[in-house]
């Protein structure tokens, strides 16, 4: 492996893993691989009141169902070990200290009611709302008095206003920040725990990370983060703020947009496969847009990413592209995938044997967009069909349905044979001058009950020659 490439994915526990989660880790490890540099997992698990996934563990099965495999995190360690963050305080604690001495920290006793008395009327004032650094200018007595008197406080950073800070961004170049336009933020909490922006920037000096990937909404962060890189003296990591995923309405993508999260696609049916292309080719142009883990690597091109703050996420490209790796699935996987969603609709499906399973999908799964499809498709299968005559009679006309029912019964003989059934009815359907759409629908709806869906040699093979027969006759 390159060692100097060092790439992380650091998810919270505090909620479900979104696509959004899934695109940052996605196109971290894509990288990762690209350059064979080292994927590291840390989970910032420092908000025990909001703790949704304990020990991480559905993250990293999320993970691992997705292919989106770490080098180094949770269960199989690596050399920069804990990586919990809640096991790292003893890390965070020394690297405080050590900012103490280069003086580029004060302690800071204002209450959380003095802060938002001042955050108003700053804002009343038409100014930022920005610590003043108050307690910068405290005498050592009166800190001295404050700590006697047991009042709290927390740790801010120094800032210094004169000063700036460069990044480099894979997208957007060479960014600088003017200090003077941030304010001193916190690094601990009242608690003595610490923040997000100083674990974080702690963790990654400390882990030796290369490159940072993350969402366009964490530029505001970095600059901070930048800062105590150079206080520190140590060099900062690249950096890739990716655009935000939006939905097509231009807006944050939400719980309440569908697919939003991962469980949403996993439990319609959507293959980790697709998934993975989707987001990598997401606010891109390839040539070629069904690509494998293995194809992605190779292909993009990290060299020149989009500088646009912003992609659209459209659930019917998802759709496409889960579509054709449906095609591509071995038809014993794709069996062991569909039969879960079918035998919780049709439990007798549990009868149906893996081999005839297996056929039968390989003869409709060009109608499967997604997994749950399978239930839908193959409801005929299950559940005769009803009104028959009442819907045969909508779509096509008595005096043609006379004849079809005609050309029909004459050549039932010949339905052990499907294709050459299929054939012989259109050889008389033609001799009869007897459209074949009106005589495929009309098969179709005697079979299924919707004028609409498979093969009729495919409905056959399907339903068998009995009961095909028996459904076209009655």
């Amino acid at each position: 492996m390159n060692k100097e490439i060092r790439t992380r994915f650091a998810p919270s526990p505090t909620g479900i893993m979104h696509i959004g989660n899934i695109r940052t880790a996605l196109l971290n490890l894509l990288f990762t691989r690209q350059k064979s540099g080292t994927f590291v997992l840390r989970i910032e698990d420092t908000d025990p009141a909001r703790m949704f996934d304990p020990g991480a563990k559905k993250i990293i099965s999320d993970l691992k169902w997705l292919s989106l495999n770490f080098d180094e995190g949770p269960d199989i360690g690596g050399p920069y070990a804990p990586y919990f963050q809640s096991e790292r305080m003893p890390i965070y604690n020394e690297k405080l200290k050590e900012l103490q001495k280069l003086g580029g920290t004060y302690r800071c006793f204002c209450s959380e009611e003095e802060l938002e008395k001042k955050r108003t009327r700053q804002i009343a004032m038409k100014k930022p709302p920005r610590y003043e650094k108050t307690c910068l200018h405290l005498s050592q007595k009166e800190i001295d008095q404050n700590l006697a008197d047991g009042k709290s406080f927390i740790w801010r950073m120094n800032l210094d206003p004169s000063k700036s800070v460069t990044i480099k961004d894979l997208a957007k170049g060479m960014v600088k920040f003017e200090l003077e336009n941030f304010t001193d933020f916190p690094l601990t909490r009242k608690d003595g725990t610490f923040t997000f922006m100083f674990a974080n920037f702690v963790d990654d000096m400390t882990m030796k990370i290369s490159h940072v990937f993350r969402g366009e909404d964490h530029l505001s962060n970095t600059a901070g983060q930048a800062a105590l890189f150079e206080a520190f003296n140590v060099p900062l990591p690249t950096f890739w703020h990716m655009p935000m995923i939006c939905n097509t309405e231009g807006k944050k993508l939400s719980k309440r947009d569908f697919g939003f999260s991962l469980d949403d696609l996993k439990n319609t049916g959507f293959l980790p496969e697709a998934i993975n292309n989707y987001l990598a080719i997401i606010g891109g142009s390839f040539v070629e847009e069904i690509m494998s883990q293995e194809d992605l690597i190779k292909t993009l091109n990290f060299e020149h990413v989009g500088s646009t703050n912003r992609v659209s996420y459209d659930v019917e490209k998802l759709k496409w592209i889960n579509h054709k790796w449906i095609d591509r699935y071995p038809k014993e996987k794709l069996e062991k995938l569909c039969r879960p969603f079918l035998e919780k609709q049709y439990p007798a499906a549990k009868q149906i044997s893996e081999e005839r399973l297996s056929g039968i999908i390989q003869l409709i799964k060009s109608d499967l967009v997604v997994l749950s499809d399978i239930v839908k498709v193959l409801s005929f299968l299950f559940e005769k069909p009803t009104n028959i005559n009442v819907k045969i009679a909508e779509q096509i006309s008595e005096e043609n349905l006379r004849t079809i029912k005609e050309i029909v019964n004459s050549n039932l003989n010949l339905l052990s044979a499907p294709h050459e059934f299929i054939e012989k009815l259109k050889i008389t359907a033609k001799e009869k001058n007897i459209g074949l759409k009106n005589l495929f629908i009309f098969l179709r709806i005697a079979l299924t009950g919707e004028p609409k869906g498979p093969g009729i040699a495919e409905l056959v093979e399907i339903l068998g020659e009995t009961e095909a027969k028996s459904r076209i006759q009655s």
